[in-house]
C-alpha cells in the first residue's frame, strides 16, 4: 500500500460491499479515508483495520443518511478529524425490492431518501469545504437504464442520481468535477437466485459478472481525470451492447 499523503476522500457506506473495495482501492492509492457506516460498524471496523493493517490511514464515522441533517453533520466531522476533504464517493445506497402494483409511499420516500436525496445534500456540504481541484464521485447503477423486475424506485433513483451528476458538475465547476460511475451486475443481492446471476452473466457481452475492484478502479480514475466532468462511466460488462 502507498504511504497515506494528506488527500483524504469520505466514502459513504464503506463497511461492506462496493463501498468497502472502493475505501481500499483509494487507500491502496495513498489517500486517507473516512468510512462512512449506518448499520454495518463491525464492518466498517474491518475496513479500517485492514487499511491501516496496509500502512494507510483511515478512520469510522456513523451517519444515518436517511436524516436530512446527517450530510452535513457527517462532511463536518470528516474535517475536524483529517482537516480536509479532497473528495467525495456517494456509494451508500439500498437495494429494497419494490414491485410496481405493491409499493407504498413509505418505501418509496425511503428509497429516494438513500439513494438520491442524501448524495445531494453530501454533494452540497462537502462542496462548501472543498478546495479547486477537489471531485465527486457518485456511484449510479445499470438499472437507471435498464429496467429489472422488482426494482423500480431503485432503479429511478439512480436515474436521478445519473443526472444530478450532470446538474453538479455544471453548477460546481470549474472548481470542483463532478462524476458518476454505473456499474452492472458486480455483487448480487442477498439471497439471488444462482442461476438468474448465470443468465445475468450469460447475456452480457463480457459474459460474465463484474467485481467490487473493478467498479473502485474506476472511481479512483474518475477522481484523478482533471479534465473529465459530468459523465457516467459504465462498468456495466457491455450491458448497453446487447440487441
Amino acid at each position: 500500500m502507498s504511504v497515506p499523503g494528506t488527500r483524504t476522500a469520505l466514502v459513504t457506506g464503506a463497511g461492506r460491499r462496493v463501498g468497502r473495495a472502493i475505501a481500499f482501492g483509494l487507500a491502496e492509492r495513498g489517500w486517507r479515508v473516512a468510512v462512512h457506516h449506518h448499520g454495518s460498524s463491525e464492518g466498517a471496523a474491518e475496513t479500517v483495520a485492514a487499511i491501516e493493517g496496509r500502512g494507510g490511514e483511515a478512520a469510522t464515522f456513523r451517519a444515518d443518511l436517511l436524516s436530512a441533517a446527517a450530510p452535513d453533520a457527517l462532511v463536518a466531522e470528516v474535517v475536524a478529524r483529517f482537516g480536509r476533504l479532497d473528495a467525495l464517493v456517494n456509494s451508500a445506497a439500498s437495494m429494497l425490492r419494490t414491485p410496481v402494483g405493491e409499493t407504498t409511499a413509505a418505501q418509496f420516500d425511503e428509497v429516494v431518501a438513500l439513494n438520491l436525496r442524501a448524495p445531494f445534500l453530501l454533494a452540497q456540504a462537502a462542496a462548501r469545504v472543498m478546495s479547486p481541484g477537489s471531485a465527486i464521485v457518485n456511484v449510479g447503477d445499470h438499472m437507471a437504464d435498464e429496467p429489472v423486475p422488482g426494482y423500480a424506485v431503485h432503479g429511478v433513483a439512480k436515474a436521478g442520481v445519473h443526472a444530478m451528476t450532470r446538474h453538479l458538475a455544471a453548477a460546481l465547476a470549474p472548481g470542483i468535477r463532478v462524476n458518476a460511475v454505473a456499474p452492472g451486475f458486480v455483487l448480487a443481492p442477498e439471497g439471488y437466485p444462482p442461476d438468474a446471476i448465470a443468465r445475468f452473466a450469460a447475456a452480457t457481452p463480457l459474459e460474465r459478472i463484474g467485481t467490487p475492484e473493478e467498479v473502485a478502479d474506476a472511481v479512483a480514475f474518475l477522481l484523478d481525470a482533471t479534465y473529465i466532468t459530468g459523465e457516467t462511466l459504465r462498468v456495466d460488462g457491455g450491458r448497453r451492447l446487447r440487441r
